[in-house]
């Protein structure tokens, strides 16, 4: 997909500063520091336009990124990051359920893992909560540029196992770096849009 317009539309809390408009949405679910941000600015193609950061657990907000007035790529605060407070915690949870049960236009989450380490536990109950509500998941592992091409499909395995992926959703091995991936990520997001 060729990108043309990309724009930071609001960082959201609570429901009533949801975009409006029936834009189709993709939510980025995954770990604190697994490379959401870095995918953003892989398939749109910027540098630094969704905004990585070392510390973990930087995005505590939804951030709405409009791309060429088309779509969404919805960034989701991480998971599984031990530094911050329990209530701020329970705050984000409470936030991204409201997000993922409620929004008719998120056609589809997009669970970014690592695919050097297996799947921890928070991605897999992420993975099992977004099957209970039935949203589409795209599972994109992220890194394989830190691991050996000939390890790729070993690793994908034990992730596909991990996660216990069902029915239509697959897992796509990406890098940031390298641009692996994007071309079949761009290829999976169409049938949605």
């Amino acid at each position: 997909m060729k990108i043309t317009n990309v724009e930071m539309v609001i960082s959201a809390v609570k429901q009533e500063q949801y975009p409006a408009g029936q834009l189709p949405e993709f939510a980025l679910a995954g770990r604190s520091n697994v490379g959401k941000s870095s995918f953003i600015n892989k398939m749109i193609n910027r540098k630094n336009f969704a905004r990585t950061s070392s510390k973990p657990g930087k995005t505590q907000t939804l951030n709405f990124y409009r791309i060429n007035d088309v779509f969404y790529f919805v960034d989701v605060p991480g998971y599984g990051f031990a530094k911050v407070s329990k209530s701020e915690r329970e705050a984000w949870g409470k936030m991204i359920e409201t997000y993922f049960t409620t929004r008719e236009q998120l056609k589809a989450a997009l669970l970014i893992v690592d695919l050097r380490h297996p799947p921890t536990k928070d991605d897999v109950m992420m993975y099992e909560f977004l099957k209970h509500y039935d949203i589409p998941t795209l599972v994109i592992a992220t890194k394989a540029d830190k691991i050996p091409r000939g390890k790729w499909q070993q690793h994908a395995k034990i992730a596909k196992e991990t996660l216990r992926l069902i029915g239509d959703d697959e897992l796509i091995i990406f890098s940031a770096e390298t641009g692996q991936g994007k071309d079949e990520a761009w290829g999976a997001l169409q049938k949605w849009m």
